[in-house]
C-alpha cells in the first residue's frame, strides 16, 4: 500500500522524474527557512520509506550522512555569533548550529531526492530519457557509456586490490604503499584505454555512425503529469515561501 501511494506521488515517465528531480534540488538548495528545510526532509524520506530504497543506494546515503556528521560537529565553532555552549577553549555559536541544521537537512533531502525521484535506471533507459529531454547527443553517449562500463572497472579495481592482498600487500602510509596505489591505477588506466578501444572498434563493426538508436518513447500518462506537477509544486512554493 505505502509503495502504491509513492507511485502516485512519483511519475513513472522518466523524463518527467529527471526534470521534477532537477527541479526539486534546486529549491531546496536555496531555501534559507530552518522549517522549511526540514520540512522538505521529512517529506522525501517518508516517500523514501513508502518506496523503498535498495540497499546500494542506503549505502549510499549513509557515505554522504558521514560528511553531514563531520559539518555538524565542525561548523558550530567556526561561525561568529552568540555563544550557545562551549567545550574546554571552543565556543560553539547558536547561529553555527542554526546553520549546520540547515545545512544538514538540505543535504539530506537533496541526496534523497536523488535517490527517490530518479532511481537507479539502466544505462540505456536513462539515456532514452535525456535523448528525449533534447540533451546534447555527445553528453547522453558520454554518460550512457560511463555508466556502462563503471561497474566493470570498479571490478577489475576489486580484482587487482585482491591480487596485491594475495601477495602480501597490507597498505601502510610508506613509499612502498603509495607507489603500489600507483602501479594499480595506472593499470586500471591502460586497461581502460584498451576497452575503449575495443568498444569503439565493435560498434564501427554493427555500422555505428556517432548517435545511439534510442526507443521511440511514449507520451507521459496522466497520473505521470499529476505527479510532476506536485512534486513540482511543492518545490517552488516552499521556494516562494522561503522568500515572503
Amino acid at each position: 500500500m505505502a509503495a502504491y501511494m509513492a507511485t502516485l506521488v512519483i511519475p513513472q515517465d522518466l523524463r518527467l522524474r529527471l526534470v521534477a528531480a532537477f527541479v526539486a534540488v534546486v529549491a531546496i538548495s536555496q531555501l534559507q527557512s530552518l522549517a522549511l528545510a526540514a520540512t522538505a526532509l521529512a517529506i522525501f524520506a517518508l516517500l523514501a520509506l513508502m518506496s523503498g530504497l535498495e540497499p546500494g543506494m542506503a549505502r549510499r546515503l549513509w557515505h554522504v550522512e558521514g560528511l553531514v556528521a563531520l559539518l555538524v560537529v565542525t561548523l558550530p565553532f567556526s561561525v561568529e555569533g552568540a555563544p550557545a555552549f562551549s567545550l574546554g577553549p571552543l565556543v560553539a555559536s547558536a547561529q553555527g548550529l542554526i546553520h549546520a541544521g540547515l545545512l544538514a537537512c538540505k543535504i539530506t533531502a537533496a541526496a534523497l531526492v536523488l535517490m527517490v525521484v530518479p532511481g537507479a535506471p539502466e544505462p540505456a533507459r536513462l539515456g532514452a530519457a535525456l535523448h528525449g529531454l533534447r540533451v546534447p547527443e555527445k553528453l547522453v553517449r558520454l554518460l550512457v557509456m560511463s555508466l556502462r562500463y563503471l561497474a566493470i572497472l570498479r571490478a577489475e579495481a576489486r580484482r587487482g586490490h585482491e591480487a596485491m592482498r594475495a601477495r602480501g600487500f597490507r597498505p601502510r602510509s610508506n613509499r612502498h604503499t603509495w607507489r603500489s596505489y600507483g602501479y594499480l591505477i595506472a593499470m586500471l588506466l591502460v586497461r581502460a584505454l584498451e576497452r575503449a578501444q575495443r568498444v569503439e572498434d565493435a560498434m564501427l563493426c554493427r555500422g555505428f555512425n556517432g548517435r545511439f538508436p534510442h526507443a521511440s518513447l511514449q507520451a507521459p500518462a496522466v497520473r505521470d503529469w499529476i505527479g510532476f506537477v506536485l512534486l513540482t509544486g511543492l518545490a517552488v512554493a516552499a521556494l516562494i515561501g522561503d522568500r515572503a
